[in-house]
């Protein structure tokens, strides 16, 4: 079959883009029982989702399969079915169930053939280490005999393309560091020389939203959820809200100015909720805050156990604003290192509005700092009355102007009520230090 670029391709199956070209498609199918076992997480598949979809090519489908010869085959030819990009993951091994590369050669019709490129790079890399090289090694250097292999500098196995003119099919190492690198200096290159342009781009913003649920979010923003381009996608996360705006035009200023017309729209029926953009983590937005407005800052856990002031020094930088962590498990710690009066915790108990104040004002004047942010509640799963369920975390934020608390009742195992409190003082403590500095 003679090769041809696939935007020239009349295949019935195109779908026609907005600009008049059509949607690359593309299909990711990893291999490996290791993956279908639970055993290891498959960041490959997300690297090239990613990946894919800043190039402007839809993955439509990802598909995981065992080490089974039959089952592999049969996912090759759907995938060639139903995209114009099928990318594989792993099993490019010399062991006898590494058998992506000639699972592929079967699903495709194509033989492999051996190349005597890979082969002498495949010698030399066991001959510079001391290795004994063996006659399995050989089924690495094995090549499509309508396609190339890719060379892979930090590893034995080869990637390999197999060309089927209107369609390719894309073999990759697993191991991340191999499988980065030869996608990025070797498999995007042959794709955009083998005419694999696609005609638009596709961007896509993240707005990080907390303080809001998802039910409350979603009517806000609706009739944009109903758009076509750009997209607005609603996702929940644990204790914030996230909105995906995506946009495709013909290049990048274009669809990063839709983007931004959208996100326009948004701020403005939901802006006093979102705190941070794409990869701008709560902890990240209210450290820079705080350091921008010259403030020292505290914390005094006890449900969370350290966790506020983990997630704060996980930031690079927090040693401007940080000044001091307690963990106050027991009462006695409350009272020993925080001056809660044990009087108040006997008649309103640990997990009380009037401890979580005394807790973060006795942070604050014991750090000499500006803003303090202390919490106390049950995480579960024990310990729970009908008056103080489980999840109950009273969060409370003290300042010299005052200071005041929220009652929170989070659902979910123990790890979670955690992360939710503190997520809940971190945007206690960023909406205090908007409010009164």
């Amino acid at each position: 079959m003679a090769a041809r670029p696939l935007l020239k391709s009349s295949r019935s199956g195109s779908i026609l883009s907005s600009t008049g070209g059509h949607y690359l498609r593309a299909e990711i199918l990893s291999v490996g029982t290791e993956l279908l076992l639970g055993q290891i997480t498959d960041t490959n598949a997300v690297f090239l989702s990613r990946d894919l979809a800043a190039r402007g090519i839809d993955v439509m489908h990802r598909v995981t399969v065992g080490d089974n010869m039959g089952r592999a085959v049969e996912a090759f030819r759907t995938a060639l079915g139903r995209a114009d990009v099928v990318v594989a993951i792993g099993g490019l091994g010399p062991t006898e169930d590494d058998i992506t590369k000639e699972a592929a050669s079967e699903a495709c019709g194509v033989a492999l053939v051996n190349d005597p490129e890979s082969e002498s790079t495949l010698r030399a890399f066991f001959e510079r280490r001391g290795i004994a090289f063996h006659d399995g090694n050989l089924k690495q250097a094995l090549k499509p005999e309508r396609g190339v292999n890719l060379k892979n500098p930090n590893g034995t196995a080869p990637g390999c393309v197999f060309d089927l003119g209107d369609r390719a099919v894309i073999c990759l190492p697993g191991p991340p560091n191999e499988l980065i690198p030869m996608w990025t200096d070797e498999a995007v290159p042959w794709l955009s020389a083998r005419g694999y342009t696609p005609a638009e781009v596709l961007r896509s913003r993240t707005l990080r939203f907390v303080g809001i649920g998802e039910s409350l979010l979603e009517p806000k923003v609706k009739d944009l959820l109903a758009c076509r381009n750009p997209t607005v996608a609603p996702y929940a996360k644990t204790g914030e809200v996230h909105l995906r705006v995506s946009a495709k035009a013909a290049d990048e200023k274009t669809a990063m100015d839709l983007i931004a017309g959208r996100e326009a729209q948004i701020r403005e029926r939901a802006g006093e909720w979102l705190y941070g953009i794409d990869d701008e983590t709560l902890e990240i937005v209210t450290v820079r805050l705080c350091i921008a407005r010259g403030l020292k800052i505290a914390t005094a856990e006890s449900c969370t156990g350290g966790l506020i002031a983990s997630r704060i020094t996980d930031v690079p930088g927090s040693s401007e604003t940080f000044v001091e962590g307690l963990v106050s498990y027991a009462n006695e710690a409350k009272t020993d290192l925080l001056g809660v009066p044990a009087g108040l915790i006997e008649r309103h108990g640990a997990v009380s509005e009037d401890v979580a104040l005394a807790m973060a004002e006795g942070a604050r004047k014991r750090a000499g700092a500006d803003i303090a942010v202390a919490d106390t509640g049950i995480a579960g799963p024990g310990g729970g009355t009908p008056d103080k369920p489980v999840g109950l975390v009273w969060i409370a934020v003290s300042t010299a102007k005052g200071a005041r608390a929220e009652r929170n009742l989070f659902a979910g195992s123990r790890e979670t009520v955690k992360l939710r409190a503190s997520q809940s003082a971190l945007a206690l403590l960023r909406k205090t230090a908007l409010e009164e500095f």
